[in-house]
């Protein structure tokens, strides 16, 4: 990231006061993330964001992805619909017109997704171990 962006986002949080900084510097790094899981040069549906942004918080902080998301302010998957509506209002990012805010609205839940899916991710992890 450019600090344009960083000026832009600190602007925005000045503004938005709910979610912490990281917050949207992660969700312009899930993007990345989901183009390329999606094969995609461009646009990805809020839907394939949302599972690009799953598997990335898995990936990068495993067990403490809800520590990570609550010091992030982000409580439910409608809270990244609202900091990407954000960036495309600062046009950091921008849509089309098949994107709205409901694609993001109770897509999963994280205490489903990020506690319990992640423990059985591991129960299963651990069962293929050899030791």
């Amino acid at each position: 990231m450019n600090e344009e962006f960083y000026v832009i986002v600190l602007n925005i949080c000045s503004k938005d006061t709910r979610y912490q900084p990281e917050a949207y510097e992660f969700v312009m790094e899930a993007l990345s993330f989901s183009q390329k899981k999606f094969k995609k040069s461009k646009h990805v549906t809020g839907a394939e964001l949302l599972q690009g942004i799953k598997a990335l918080m898995i990936k990068k902080f495993g067990p403490m992805v809800l520590t990570v998301l609550k010091f992030w302010g982000v409580k439910r998957t409608d809270d990244f619909g609202n900091i990407v509506f954000n960036l495309v209002e600062y046009k950091i990012l921008s849509k089309d017109e098949h994107d709205h805010y409901e694609s993001f609205k109770d897509a999963y839940d994280f205490h489903e997704v990020f506690d319990k899916g992640y423990r059985k991710q591991l129960a299963r992890r651990i069962k293929t171990m050899r030791f």
